[in-house]
């Protein structure tokens, strides 16, 4: 004997279907956002339009052939070493938590010799971005660094 399929059948199997595709979207957009570093901005449209500006401003940059290794001191504080800027350079960091958890902090740096350079303000653990900036003359040069 075989039983008759019924609506009662097809309601179950569509409710249990959209059941798993709904779970499965909400456990994804979830995780999306609890895990996403990226950076935003205000209007895409105006920042399209700079874009060739920040392209050619990376060149310049990136003539300049200035690099930095970053780490964090045990009390908190940043340290920065610099191949390619004269001492004397003055350097700041923008640090941004991912998503905003925390609020942006501007951490100011003060020479220690020989390229190194340490921050006056310490920073909490955790994943941050560091927005690096090192002036030195007319001489701007940039850098994103992420810290964990």
């Amino acid at each position: 004997m075989t039983k008759r399929f019924t609506g009662w059948h097809m309601t179950t199997i569509l409710v249990a279907f959209f059941g798993v595709v709904i779970a499965v979207n909400i456990i994804m957009a979830r995780y999306a956002l609890s895990t996403f570093g990226g950076v935003t901005v205000e209007n895409s449209y105006v920042a399209s339009q700079e874009f060739n500006r920040w392209l050619d401003e990376a060149e310049r940059e990136k003539a300049l052939g200035w690099s930095a290794a970053v780490g964090r001191q045990s009390d908190g504080r940043i340290e920065i070493a610099l191949v390619g800027p004269q001492p004397g350079a003055k350097v700041t960091v923008d640090a941004r938590h991912p998503l905003g958890r925390q609020p942006d902090r501007m951490l100011v740096f003060a020479g220690v010799g020989d390229g190194r350079y340490l921050s006056r303000e310490t920073l909490p653990e955790g994943r941050w971005t560091l927005r690096l900036a090192v002036e030195q003359g007319s001489h701007v040069w940039r850098k994103e660094i992420a810290l964990q």
